[in-house]
């Protein structure tokens, strides 16, 4: 199987995060998939921010939730880049997505627009939130799952059984043989995050990982030397 290299928030460590520019990077740096994270907005947009709220990464304030398409699209997401919708990441690269759910409110846009654009083989869901992954699965027949998690056991594997996920995404610096093993068993997929030094992706290689997310396009590169 591939060993993939995940461009987290398009490849955040040298672009603004979550944004065209990033997106773009990522995949003219040869990424093989492209992670991100999506929000609704007040008034439904589905848009791709991290945070609850716009305060750390633009120059407005405020939750997404309580902010209207056309007041994000007014700030500055870094370096004059806008926030964007989701269907316009679709449109500026034609790399395979892992979409992150922040919330279990969009789980029912983003299905919609994965009916309408026929996109069950191009983007895997993520999400911490067990229940979101069970709904989006019940909304989309097919969907290829992943249930991310900071603070975990053995026990997550149990967890993304029950979610119906296809594989984990887990905090590298947390993950531990016993885990990847377990994963192993039920024929899940490990991908460990966020990987972003020689050591860090010579312990992914060691726990022989089907991948990692990183901020960096170079860790690509340095990946195909130590495969």
């Amino acid at each position: 199987m591939q060993f993939l290299t995940i461009g987290h928030r398009g490849v955040m460590g040298v672009e603004p995060e979550n944004t065209l520019s990033s997106f773009v990077r990522a995949q003219q740096a040869g990424m093989d998939v492209i992670e991100l994270d999506l929000h609704l907005s007040k008034d439904g947009a589905l848009v791709v921010m991290h945070d609850a709220d716009v305060d750390r990464t633009t120059d407005g304030h405020g939750a997404i939730a309580g902010l209207t398409l056309a007041e994000l699209r007014a700030l500055d997401a870094g370096g004059g880049q806008r926030v964007p919708l989701f269907e316009e990441v679709l449109d500026a690269v034609s790399a395979p997505l892992q979409a992150e759910i922040k919330d279990v409110a969009a789980a029912r846009t983003l299905a919609e627009v994965m009916h309408r654009r026929a996109l069950v083989e191009r983007v895997e869901v993520l999400s911490f939130h067990d229940e979101a992954l069970t709904h989006i699965s019940s909304l989309v027949p097919g969907v290829r799952t992943g249930l991310v998690a900071e603070f975990y056991g053995p026990e997550v594997i149990d967890r993304a059984l029950a979610a119906g996920a296809g594989a984990v995404v887990l905090d590298i610096q947390r993950l531990t043989l016993e885990t990847v093993r377990r994963a192993r068993t039920e024929k899940l997929a490990v991908i460990g995050w966020v990987v972003n030094t020689p050591d860090e992706l010579r312990l992914a290689h060691a726990l022989e990982l089907d991948g990692v997310t990183t901020d960096f396009p170079e860790i690509r590169r340095t990946g195909r030397f130590m495969a």
